[in-house]
């Protein structure tokens, strides 16, 4: 009788370490989503920025201004300034969403009405201090359709 009952008390252990294991799954994708949303936190001071409209491409000049992008955990916010002058001002902000390497902003907060409450959804990827985000605008309202990239380095660890 001793051999079947402790038979049964391994089958029992078995079964309670293999479902123990299973649990713990969800937690690790959790764990990286947590990783990599904190990774991309932080403020980013925009180096290199190209539009692709149609078959033209521009590529911004940033010799006289600066733009800084803020993001926390759920809410981002962008500012542009010229340099030493008080005109060129503009910001904006809203919220935020990334899943995996997928960043879908919603402005919320800005002066051009057509583009408040818009989503834009953006592929992310940072290398070291380096933040890449591309992707395409379209907002039919404010006749934007256009492909951009954009490239920030950190600039507040």
């Amino acid at each position: 009788m001793k051999k079947p009952f402790r038979i049964s008390i391994l089958i029992i252990a078995m079964v309670t370490f293999i479902s123990c294991g299973e649990k713990e799954k969800p937690k690790e994708k959790e764990t990286e989503m947590v990783e990599t949303k904190n990774e991309i936190m932080g403020s980013w001071l925009l180096v290199y920025g190209e539009t692709r409209t149609a078959d033209s491409l521009e590529v911004k000049d940033l010799s006289n201004t600066q733009f800084i992008k803020i993001l926390n955990e759920d809410h981002f916010a962008f500012f542009n300034q010229k340099k030493d002058t008080a005109e060129g001002f503009y910001g904006g902000g809203g919220t935020y969403v990334l899943e995996d390497n997928v960043y879908t902003e919603r402005l919320d907060y800005i002066s051009v009405k057509e583009l408040r409450g818009h989503e834009f959804t953006f592929e992310v990827e940072i290398k070291g201090d380096t933040l890449i985000q591309s992707g395409v605008e379209d907002v039919p309202e404010a006749g934007i359709k256009r492909h951009i990239v954009e490239k920030y380095i950190r600039i507040n660890d």
